[in-house]
């Protein structure tokens, strides 16, 4: 069986490292490359860290571009902060040289080499904002044709967005951040006919990251990747945190383990609702994840990070 061509975009937050470690140790995927996005970090150390993950997972030959297009509305500096922590944690630094390449053209322009270069078309799985990819999609529109389906952690459908109105003024609460930092790139991607798979808040609410599931990672920490995700998950403990994009990411390994749903949508650009994934008749068809069978996602996670 061939291996499914796979292009990640991440933004550097602790979920994105977590999928890009839970990416790696898919069997049947082939990854292109990991490109960070400047979105929910700071991205020298996000750039450091992911080269850092793909060394110890002995993964150096895989790719890593920096991003470097600009979003709308910045993330908090609380939440990008944790790039900085990430790039320091003591497993990730034990040897004095990252082994793992940085591409020298940006992110946007290896995305569109990767997919030009592709002998067939590829999955895009993007945990971080649209940016990247809608830039790509400028650079060069005959790319859409080489992009099998994007898998995007985004959006929030039929619940309330985590962009929070204490935070940030003049919202209504509606957006979801991948979305909010550039609702523009997003409305850009709904244009084109690319078949998206949505893994919006929806579902990423039910299923949070617990005390219990991070002291069972702990178990396992003689396994350094157990031992590396126990570290990371034990930094944002005292939040609200769940499976945002590992959640997307283990969509490519096990479908089964979801139920799909199609919404016609529209991605809301301006005003109050700015980054607003909007149930709109008629709008752009779009499969969202709706259902997952929790057990068997976490049980996978935990198998995967015996390694």
């Amino acid at each position: 069986m061939s291996k499914q061509l796979v292009l990640m975009d991440g933004d550097g937050g602790v979920d994105d490292y977590l999928s890009t470690i839970l990416l790696m140790t898919m069997e049947h995927i082939q990854p292109l490359g990991v490109i960070v996005t400047p979105a929910d970090c700071y991205i020298q150390p996000a750039v450091s860290a992911t080269r850092k993950i793909l060394d110890l997972m002995g993964c150096a030959s895989i790719p890593v571009a920096e991003s470097t297009v600009r979003g709308i509305n910045p993330f908090p500096r609380l939440y990008r902060r944790d790039s900085f922590i990430v790039d320091h944690l003591p497993i990730l630094n034990e040897s004095e040289t990252i082994s793992t390449p940085l591409v020298e053209e940006p992110g946007q322009n290896f995305m569109v080499r990767a997919l030009q270069q592709a002998p067939e078309p590829v999955t895009l799985l993007v945990t971080g904002p649209m940016t990247t990819v809608a830039t790509a999609l400028d650079i060069a529109p005959e790319i859409e044709a080489k992009i099998k389906q994007i898998v995007w952690m985004g959006g929030a459908l039929n619940v309330p967005g985590n962009v929070e109105k204490s935070i940030e003024a003049g919202q209504d609460g509606s957006a979801e951040w991948n979305v909010y930092w550039d609702a523009v790139s997003a409305h850009r991607v709904w244009q084109t006919n690319i078949p998206i798979v949505l893994c919006p808040l929806d579902i990423t609410n039910n299923v949070p990251v617990t005390s219990e599931f991070v002291q069972r990672i702990g178990k396992q920490r003689r396994y350094p990747l157990s031992d590396l995700a126990g570290q990371c998950y034990a930094l944002v403990i005292p939040q609200d945190y769940y499976f945002w994009d590992i959640l997307a990411t283990a969509y490519l390994a096990h479908p089964e383990f979801y139920q799909l749903r199609e919404w016609e949508t529209a991605i809301v650009t301006s005003g109050k609702s700015q980054g607003r994934t909007k149930i709109q008749p008629g709008g752009r068809k779009i499969m969202a994840m709706d259902k997952v069978d929790t057990e068997s996602f976490y049980s996978y996670i935990l198998e995967q990070l015996k390694r």
